[in-house]
């Protein structure tokens, strides 16, 4: 055997070993992917429940903030008319509760002053 075909066992021999090599990592990334199938597959059995119930979850809450909506819109209303109750019933009755409270504090001193007269030795 001269060099020339010692170089060729030598080349055959190490593409052999690559092959083994590539095919033994094939079969080892074969599996890992079969792992990663299995994992996505897990993972998805284990979500679309959850993601069912959040679904449920967000559409009660935005039920309830359509309640808790409307509920404002009528404290606002009821706000607004309590406040234009309070400012008619303060046009409505100031006037004359202000006229009766003064007629009654001239009352009060004109009744002083007939007594302090009646009082006083003529």
């Amino acid at each position: 055997m001269n060099a020339g075909d010692t170089a060729a066992v030598i080349v055959a021999v190490a593409s052999g070993v690559a092959v083994l090599v590539l095919v033994w990592a094939i079969v080892e990334l074969r599996r890992s992917l079969e792992v990663l199938r299995q994992s996505v597959q897990d993972m998805r059995n284990e979500t679309l429940p959850v993601v069912a119930e959040l679904r449920n979850a967000v559409g009660q809450a935005t039920a309830d903030l359509e309640r808790v909506d409307s509920l404002l819109g009528t404290a606002e209303s009821i706000s607004s008319t309590v406040d234009s109750a309070s400012r008619l019933a303060y046009l409505a009755f100031s006037n004359p509760i202000i006229k009766t409270i003064a007629f009654a504090s001239g009352t009060g001193r004109a009744a002083r002053r007939l007594r302090r007269r009646r009082a006083e030795p003529e």
